[in-house]
């Protein structure tokens, strides 16, 4: 079975790299960005795509994306995705088209060789992978109002773009680094449950979503 590796940290691409060849499969390709795993991908026959969530240059939805676009374009296509942290939004984008061959998994099941090489067999194969800790925030946040989930300065950050300032401009107000608007966005718009899109998009859904709560 060929599988391809995307993965920025250079310890866990090798260390993925390893497991899976002395597990029977075959790395046909190893990057760690984006760019370069649209190129290998074009090149390489393969069976199974394993990427991070996070890759450069922004280190924040990235792989999410690039998984996202693979499945569009390949529907079926089988993809693990690994991640750092717990997202129910990005397991949920996953899940959406229901083509099964999908996986979403913390990088810290990695360590459990024999459940991981299990896990990657299976989504080759058409099944599906959930990792049992965002199975269980998912089922969690549907009790919820998206916007309950939110931070004061996420609530704050929210407020401002209703107002229609940019990130500079809510970066002046608040007296931060536009870096760290950026990041208050990115969470706030995991956290609404937003799809991945062009944050133009994203950001008029996020402002309906802070309407729509009404005064507190």
């Amino acid at each position: 079975m060929r599988v391809v590796v995307a993965e920025d940290h250079a310890l866990l691409r090798e260390g993925l790299t390893r497991i899976l060849e002395a597990n029977g499969f075959e790395v046909v390709g190893a990057v760690d960005n984006p760019v370069s795993l649209g190129t290998v991908l074009e090149e390489v026959e393969h069976d199974l795509v394993i990427l991070d969530v996070r890759m450069p240059p922004t280190f924040t939805n990235e792989g999410m994306v690039a998984a996202t676009e693979l499945r569009a374009t390949r529907p079926g296509l089988p993809v693990l995705v690994l991640s750092q942290y717990v997202e129910p939004l990005y397991a949920a984008e996953l899940l959406a088209s229901g083509d099964g061959s999908v996986g979403y998994l913390l990088k810290g099941r990695v360590s459990d060789v024999e459940n991981f090489v299990v896990a990657c067999r299976q989504i080759a194969a058409g099944g599906t992978v959930l990792d049992p800790e965002v199975v269980a925030a998912m089922i969690a946040s549907r009790r919820e109002s998206p916007v309950e989930r939110l931070t004061d300065r996420e609530r704050e950050v929210l407020g401002l773009m209703a107002e229609g300032r940019s990130n500079a401009a809510v970066a002046e107000r608040l007296h931060v680094s536009e870096k760290a608007v950026a990041k208050h966005i990115n969470n706030l718009f995991a956290k609404l449950d937003l799809p991945v899109a062009a944050d133009d998009n994203r950001r008029v859904l996020a402002v309906l979503a802070y309407l729509d709560l009404g005064p507190r």
